[in-house]
């Protein structure tokens, strides 16, 4: 699960998608609910990602007691729930600046970066996603890829975090008793993978299949948040059932 971005590439990114956010979060309100996320309001969104910058800079210091469920409540009754959200936030990037190279902590993805790397790339992602799902409450939808800022480098970073790192750890629902190809196919930055679906966990490579089963394809921002399950403009070349099954069965959950 490698990256061609570098530590500050995602650090800048996690500050930038931390910041839109903020403001979005501020522009659609609280009680705004987010359609991307069915069953939370702002609040929640933003506890949410306030607690999980919070337990990420947790295990990068090597605190194994804390307590994420202490963190979110602590949120919800904060005054001033932004400014504690951004106390989070900043923490976290101080401790990713000051946290060693070659630092040990967990992680959690299949064949991931040393936990420095591993832990701002996952956030600069993480906040990134969640910062359209904060822009989908100002619209009342989900959102384009015409609703976002988002550098198209990283979003083709973030679509290979999660077809080589987060599908292919083998707890995933999506198998098949007969075994098809997906080829992921970016237009602007020419990037390419090859998922083999099968029984058993899947199998991703980074490169462009001859010969696949079903393409998806689109910008890296339309491929990003369509994978992510955050927009529905990915195009689609082969067997018309298998984006039906990647909404269903694709689901990245905090638990």
């Amino acid at each position: 699960m490698s990256t061609h971005l570098s530590l500050e590439d995602h650090l800048a990114a996690l500050v930038r998608s931390g910041a839109a956010l903020r403001e979005a979060a501020a522009a659609a309100g609280f009680d705004a609910t987010v359609p991307t996320c069915p069953g939370w309001d702002v609040t929640e969104l933003v506890t949410h990602q306030g607690m999980v910058h919070r337990w990420a800079a947790a295990n990068l210091r090597g605190d194994t007691d804390h307590d994420t469920s202490a963190s979110q409540a602590e949120g919800k009754a904060a005054a001033d729930l932004l400014r504690w959200y951004s106390d989070g936030l900043a923490a976290l990037v101080d401790t990713l600046h000051a946290t060693a190279e070659d630092a040990q902590a967990m992680v959690f993805l299949k064949d991931a970066p040393p936990p420095r790397r591993f832990w701002a790339r996952r956030q600069a992602h993480e906040t990134t996603i969640h910062s359209v799902d904060a822009i989908s409450a100002v619209h009342g939808r989900w959102p384009r890829a015409s609703d976002v800022d988002i550098d198209p480098v990283l979003a083709a970073d973030g679509i290979d975090e999660l077809l080589t790192g987060f599908i292919t750890r083998g707890t995933g629902r999506l198998h098949s008793a007969e075994p098809y190809t997906v080829l992921v196919r970016i237009d602007d930055t020419g990037h390419a993978w090859t998922v083999r679906i099968s029984e058993g966990p899947i199998v991703t490579t980074p490169v462009e299949a001859d010969r696949a089963d079903v393409v998806f394809s689109g910008s890296a921002v339309q491929v990003y948040l369509s994978l992510w399950n955050r927009a529905d403009e990915i195009a689609t070349e082969g067997r018309s059932d298998v984006v039906d099954q990647w909404r269903s069965q694709i689901q990245i959950r905090w638990s």
